[in-house]
């Protein structure tokens, strides 16, 4: 065992560590959590997802991860052997709630072998008005791994440390002083509006279905002559497309369960902001409008964790856009606080964070399947960007879903890693075919026509095997 001082290093010849961050915990003593930052030779991270933390407490990679607390003490565990080329060092920090590390006694950080539990080295810490605090890191020189005792402090807290190395935080913002009111001029006399033109209905769409193969066109739903002029043409003309697309198939007229599934992880960020996830989302409304009966469809989030959102009901489209598609956040402070701003039904997206973890979100909603039976099948729309690296687990949960009656459908925005996912179609070992995927570059030069065709294509082969296998009746 070797005592480091401040600022000095020691090489690492194991292939494994674990960073072990202690403190004498007690009555009235800030509580402590550990974290790591993997960096390129620049010092910045890559992407917030290369943020190890509570709340997002696996890299993508598998070669860091946060093991959790005990009394007096958190840990990180670094696999050098699996960090990525591009990662030159991890640096190992600490964020202090309730108070400055100067009132928390006893600040240690150890070194050990991950396999032996060995302790490589200790480096004894003092500090003062500082929240944020690098203990240490790992550091490659030479084509070997390197440790360096840092002892540096951020008074500006987690949210500077992290903004210093690239991450992007969710602060909140500061309070709003509250207006002086100004003097108040006496009402003048209110003028006269003139007369509101009487804007006619909309006309009604000619149903290519039933106009050119003489099966049924779109199906009224329920609370569209609520929306806005411009949506409601929109979904009339789409809702005609997915008849057609089921028309091709020879299931017209068939009836289903639509839930739809959003990927929030962080690489999703920049299709949120430019609005193409919201579209997405209307344009699934589409399907849910023509196959599902009471026009409403089911939806959940998905980043670390998943979330169920409110129902989409059509009369409220607009709305649900508005307020339930978001990305998910990594929310540095706060976690015990409610979030600010939200309003009823929205989901604290810092609790959905920023990684993949599909096979939980797959796991929920087979639950809820299980739990609320419907005559019909149900149609599960998949979205995400990639960066799926639970293969086993995925499959696990996919493989124990064929006896079900429902069809997983999922969309690939982007060329990325699918892993499993893109892999189903080939896979042996199933009754029948339960898992469609397919990815397209860029979702908004897809027209509704191909997107439906695409979208609906194996689900009408699924729908006969399943019953032939009498999963379905």
């Amino acid at each position: 065992m070797t005592t480091l001082s401040k600022g000095a290093n020691l090489p690492v010849t194991v292939p494994s560590v674990r960073a072990v961050l202690s403190w004498s915990a007690g009555p009235g003593i800030p509580d402590v959590d550990g974290s790591a930052l993997l960096l390129t030779d620049a010092g910045q991270v890559r992407s917030d997802g290369d943020f190890v933390f509570y709340n997002q407490p696996h890299h993508a990679s598998g070669a860091v991860r946060h093991i959790g607390k005990q009394p007096g003490a958190d840990s990180v565990e670094v696999d050098l052997a699996r960090l990525e080329p591009g990662i030159e060092r991890v640096a190992l920090c600490a964020s202090a709630d309730g108070g400055t590390f100067g009132q928390v006694p006893g600040l240690r950080l150890r070194l050990l072998d991950a396999a032996s539990g060995a302790e490589l080295a200790r480096f004894d810490m003092e500090a003062g008005s500082e929240t944020a605090y690098v203990s240490g890191e790992l550091y490659r020189r030479g084509g070997a791994w390197k440790f360096r005792a840092v002892g540096q402090g951020y008074a500006s807290g987690l949210a500077g440390l992290a903004t210093d190395f690239g991450i992007t935080v969710d602060e909140e913002p500061p309070p709003v002083a509250p207006p002086v009111a100004a003097p108040v001029p006496p009402p003048a006399p209110a003028p006269v509006p003139p007369r509101a033109p009487v804007i006619p209905p909309a006309p009604p769409v000619p149903s290519p279905a039933a106009t050119a193969s003489g099966g049924p066109g779109a199906r009224l739903t329920k609370g569209e002559e609520r929306l806005p002029v411009d949506m409601r043409k929109r979904l009339s003309l789409r809702k005609e497309q997915v008849a057609v697309s089921l028309d091709k198939h020879g299931v017209t007229g068939v009836v289903a369960r639509v839930i739809l599934v959003l990927d929030a992880s962080g690489s999703m960020s920049a299709l949120y902001t430019r609005g193409v996830v919201k579209n997405v989302a209307e344009r699934m409304a589409a399907v849910a409008a023509q196959l599902d009966d009471d026009g409403e469809m089911q939806a959940w989030t998905f980043a670390t964790n998943p979330a169920r959102l409110p129902d989409l009901v059509i009369g409220e489209l607009p709305e649900w856009l508005s307020l339930h598609v978001r990305v998910g956040q990594m929310s540095l402070f706060g976690r015990k606080k409610p979030q600010k701003g939200l309003v009823a039904g929205q989901v604290d997206m810092r609790a959905v964070g920023f990684q993949n973890e599909e096979q939980k979100v797959i796991a929920e909603v087979r639950a809820y399947v299980r739990e609320n039976p419907v005559p019909a099948p149900t149609l599960v729309l998949f979205f995400s960007d990639g960066g799926v690296y639970r293969d086993a687990e995925i499959e696990r949960e996919l493989r124990a879903a064929v006896e079900e009656p429902v069809f997983w459908q999922f969309v690939g925005l982007g060329r990325a890693n699918y892993g499993v996912l893109q892999r189903f179609d080939t896979m042996a070992g199933r009754r029948v075919d339960n898992v469609g995927f397919f990815a397209v570059d860029d979702i908004e030069r897809v027209s509704d026509p191909e997107l439906y065709d695409r979208l609906l294509s194996e689900f009408p082969s699924w729908l006969r095997e399943a019953r032939q296998a009498g999963i379905l009746r």
